[in-house]
């Protein structure tokens, strides 16, 4: 046993005697006393050991330390003994509650021990499983469609521009010509904001990327106006303009978002059959299909006229030999190019409008739409 301990069971034996100390002197039973002290001290002991919880052990502490401990008896006794016995029966009973606090706080941490143990067991982790790898991230399929798209165009001599998803009225329609109650716009089933233009018209999440042509033609004039100015010519708009599109609908083929690459090519002596060459020209190598068919099939758009859509049909594979509309084309309405600060007298030219959602479709094989925007990893990681 500690020396801590031996003090415990001396002091704790003062209460009992306080009396006989008065009448006999200390020193004769404070021999006798620390002859019994062993049997104390495994008393004490034993009451911390037994305290299997802190709550328990707080009891265990009341019954030397309370108010109504052994302890608090021990010193509320000093006043009897005589003045000579105080000093020597204080300073055992102080080191005893010293070793009683010593023993409280070794019990106090062994229990907190045995719970953090406890605990650990509780919650162990197997460090032998392999920890989660953060897997090396990759394009969406659909911006790999987009990328393919301009690098094809860019290898003909055409721009790549981007603009607003916000849109006025004018540049959504009217500049297309698409005039307000013009029986086109029910085509297109638009989402508008609750924020008026200059013309007190609400603005509209673009349902085309065709504003866009009108924009960049008059960038394009406004940059060369001092070279026509001066007696020169005003060099060709070559222009694809892909990006976020919104309408109202939503099934396995069209989602409310989706993407829309547009392509305008303006100039003095632009024809029909430029497009043929330049689609056809993508078409294939964007399939990677050189016996890939294209076909014009007769159609109405209000900003082109004639105005046509454009079909594929692969010749091997699951889809060979089906008709697929991939695009809508046409020569450039009048109006819309005087719209564009041109003279539709002198210069003519195409324009085509092509959804990458629906030939990523068909490059990859997917037949759900849905499934592009679903965010399931599982899917995506295929197109790495």
């Amino acid at each position: 046993m500690s020396h801590d301990s031996a003090a415990i069971g001396v002091a704790l034996g003062a209460t009992r005697t306080g009396a006989r100390l008065q009448r006999a002197g200390p020193f004769p039973f404070f021999k006798s006393y620390v002859q019994r002290s062993g049997n104390h001290r495994r008393q004490r002991a034993e009451a911390f050991a037994k305290a299997p919880t802190p709550s328990d052990l707080e009891n265990a502490k009341a019954h030397f330390l309370g108010k109504s401990g052994r302890i608090t008896a021990l010193m509320k006794g000093l006043g009897a003994l005589p003045v000579e016995d105080k000093k020597t029966q204080g300073a055992a009973i102080n080191l005893a509650k010293q070793a009683i606090e010593a023993a409280l706080n070794e019990r106090r941490q062994a229990l907190a021990d045995a719970e953090l143990e406890t605990q650990l067991r509780a919650e162990a982790l197997d460090v032998s499983l392999p920890g989660r790898m953060r897997e090396p991230g990759g394009l969406h399929p659909v911006s790999l469609t987009m990328e393919r798209i301009e690098q094809i165009f860019a290898s003909m001599g055409f721009d790549v521009a981007d603009g607003p998803e916000l849109e006025s009225d004018w540049y959504s329609f009217t500049a297309l010509n698409n005039p307000p109650n013009h029986p086109a716009r029910s085509m297109q089933d638009t989402f508008y904001v609750d924020i008026n233009g200059d013309d007190g018209i609400p603005y509209n999440l673009r349902p085309h990327t065709s504003p866009m042509q009108v924009r960049y033609a008059h960038a394009h004039n406004k940059k060369y106006a001092e070279q026509v100015k001066s007696g020169g010519t005003l060099p060709e708009i070559r222009v694809i303009c892909p990006g976020r599109t919104y309408r109202v609908d939503s099934d396995a083929t069209h989602s409310p978002m989706f993407h829309q690459c547009e392509g305008l090519w303006l100039g003095e002596n632009v024809s029909f059959k430029d497009l043929k060459a330049v689609f056809t020209d993508f078409c294939r190598t964007f399939f990677e299909s050189d016996d890939l068919a294209l076909r014009f099939r007769p159609s109405f758009f209000p900003f082109t006229e004639p105005s046509a859509e454009i079909d594929i049909q692969f010749q091997s594979g699951p889809l060979a030999g089906r008709w697929l509309e991939v695009a809508g084309s046409g020569q450039v309405h009048p109006a819309v190019v005087r719209n564009m600060g041109l003279d539709p007298e002198k210069y003519i030219g195409f324009a085509f409008g092509m959804g990458p959602d629906r030939l990523t479709m068909l490059r990859y094989g997917v037949n759900d739409l849905r499934l592009f925007f679903d965010g399931d990893i599982r899917f995506l990681r295929q197109f790495r």
